[in-house]
């Protein structure tokens, strides 16, 4: 019912090449990806994480 009328936002620190090993099947992982990747628009994040800079901060 959801599909291509609502948004969905996943969020993810594994890479795409690693869920076979997440899934423990790499026809799983691909049949899952295939489906969610599927009009999709894929933001990359490079940098430190933010919970772990303030994290770190207040150990100071």
């Amino acid at each position: 019912m959801r599909y291509e009328k609502k948004s969905t936002i996943l969020t993810t620190n594994v890479g795409f090449k690693s869920w076979d090993e997440v899934f423990q099947d790499p026809k799983i992982a691909n049949a899952i990806l295939d489906r969610v990747l599927h009009h999709a628009t894929v933001v990359n994040i490079i940098g430190d994480s933010y919970r772990i800079k303030d994290h770190l901060e207040r150990d100071n």
